[in-house]
């Protein structure tokens, strides 16, 4: 009887442990706020015709207040929402902002060893789509 516990014990803890190794981490949401934030200021001077001046970025503070699992091109994906604080240090000053609301997809990829970042785009014909850019490896989980 005590054998049989143990199983369920066992087999409970290691089907938690993979269900949240599967699940994206606060580093991993930052990396792709960041990554997010710097293709939207890339865009902006492209339009704007500015130069693209090198801005360093530091997120802090991530509170995720919503995490949906989703579908995204046939692979586990998550929907996002959440506030985290920005110091964008620009080259003659430096911005703070404080709990500011943000919105990530993220994709596992099918070998679980990395994330992409996925982004919805509507084609002409309205129909939704999704582009993915690799998250760069760091220490996540």
């Amino acid at each position: 009887m005590l054998r049989v516990i143990w199983a369920i014990a066992l087999a409970v803890l290691l089907t938690a442990c993979g269900t949240i190794s599967l699940q994206p981490g606060k580093e991993l949401v930052e990396q792709a706020i960041a990554l997010q934030l710097t293709q939207t200021r890339q865009e902006l001077s492209q339009q704007l015709r500015l130069d693209d001046q090198a801005t360093d970025i530091k997120i802090s503070r991530v509170s995720v207040a919503e995490q949906t699992p989703l579908r995204i091109k046939d692979l586990p994906s998550f929907h996002i929402v959440g506030t985290c604080d920005l110091a964008v240090k620009l080259p003659k000053r430096s911005v703070t902002q404080r709990d500011v609301p943000f919105e990530v997809y993220l994709q596992r990829q099918q070998e679980g060893k990395t994330w992409r970042a996925a982004f919805p785009k509507t084609t002409t014909d309205g129909e939704l789509t999704w582009v993915t850019q690799r998250i760069p490896t760091r220490a996540y989980q």
